[in-house]
């Protein structure tokens, strides 16, 4: 199983990213998916999940500005982010279980996100 990320990079407060995640070697369309982030000096953070039914769910912090969808036909998992502010400056990782969405098994190397004031 791989999970690859990708989109991360640099912008200002206020602007977009879209981070995608091409996953291989897995049920695409039965897993549960998710995005953690770590801020530097920080613990991990779950950001949001999708379960196979497409059940969303996100985190206080970023509920009305990241939007998670997936892409079944390109197995490919997103999470849009707007209205980035300096607080969402961290590494973030794909995340995939095929059973549950408690709990990930499968983790992707992260992509970072840095964002300016």
């Amino acid at each position: 199983v791989q999970l690859v990320e990708s989109g991360g990079g640099s912008v200002q407060t206020g602007g977009s990213l879209k981070l995608s995640c091409a996953v291989s070697g897995f049920s695409f369309s039965r897993g549960c998916y998710g995005w953690f982030r770590q801020a530097p000096g920080k613990g991990r953070e779950l950001v949001a999940t999708m379960g196979s039914i497409t059940a969303t769910t996100y985190a206080a912090s970023v509920k009305g500005r990241f939007f998670i969808s997936r892409d079944n036909t390109k197995n490919t998992l997103f999470l849009q982010m707007n209205r980035l502010q300096p607080d969402d400056t961290a590494l973030y990782y794909c995340v995939a279980d095929l059973n549950t969405c408690r709990s990930f098994t499968y983790w992707g190397q992260g992509t970072r996100v840095t964002v300016s004031s």
